[in-house]
């Protein structure tokens, strides 16, 4: 039976098969003793998004006594959640996103995590529920994803890519209207700064 721990890009949390090419947390444990979900899907303002693999370590079992492990397609999926990438796991690729952000907000110099961190939880929740908010599509960067008619898509040159657990599938046209944007203006504005995130490989 399949745990509840793979994340979508509106941060809901399903149970399913697939695992996807990351691994992430929010801060800690906000699972059951039985290994359900807690009232409130996260236990700090760090979230964040991991390689599966790391120094050798590894955790069994998972959603035991420890964090609530969570799982993503891809990293495109992670940052409209709302993740960030690890500064313990992913340094480097914290490091361009933290310059990333800077450039974008023109600050003197890259934020700390729990700076981030402060205004991304702002960004990414509305009460327990997913923030969204509304932009023309065709403005948006590559990697920034999408909702219509409650399906979401990543936007990738002119097209939109429908999203799905297992993977994305025929590609769309990109719309050329406003549209309900799912990842955060912060992390767009990483994305409009350079900064690349890792696809699934269905992305082509």
């Amino acid at each position: 039976m399949p745990l509840p721990n793979r994340v979508d890009p509106f941060g809901r949390i399903a149970a399913v098969p697939e695992r996807g090419l990351f691994l992430g947390n929010r801060g800690g444990r906000f699972h059951r003793d039985d290994r359900t979900i807690g009232p409130r899907p996260w236990a700090s303002r760090q979230w964040i998004c991991c390689v599966l693999a790391f120094k050798g370590r590894r955790r069994a079992p998972l959603m035991g006594r420890g964090y609530t492990e969570l799982f993503f397609l891809d990293e495109v999926t992670a940052l409209a959640a709302g993740h960030r990438p690890c500064f313990e796991c992913r340094r480097a690729d914290a490091t361009r996103f933290a310059a990333a952000w800077a450039r974008a907000k023109g600050l003197s110099k890259p934020p700390s995590a729990p700076e981030m961190d402060a205004v991304l939880h702002g960004e990414r929740l509305e009460g327990r529920g997913k923030r969204t908010w509304r932009a023309e599509a065709a403005g948006l960067p590559d990697g920034a994803m999408i909702a219509v008619g409650g399906q979401a898509f990543a936007v990738r040159g002119g097209k939109a890519l429908p999203w799905s657990f297992g993977g994305y599938r025929t590609a769309l046209p990109r719309p050329s209207r406003e549209v309900d944007v799912l990842t955060p203006p912060s992390i767009l504005a990483v994305l409009n700064q350079g900064f690349t995130p890792a696809w699934h490989p269905s992305a082509g």
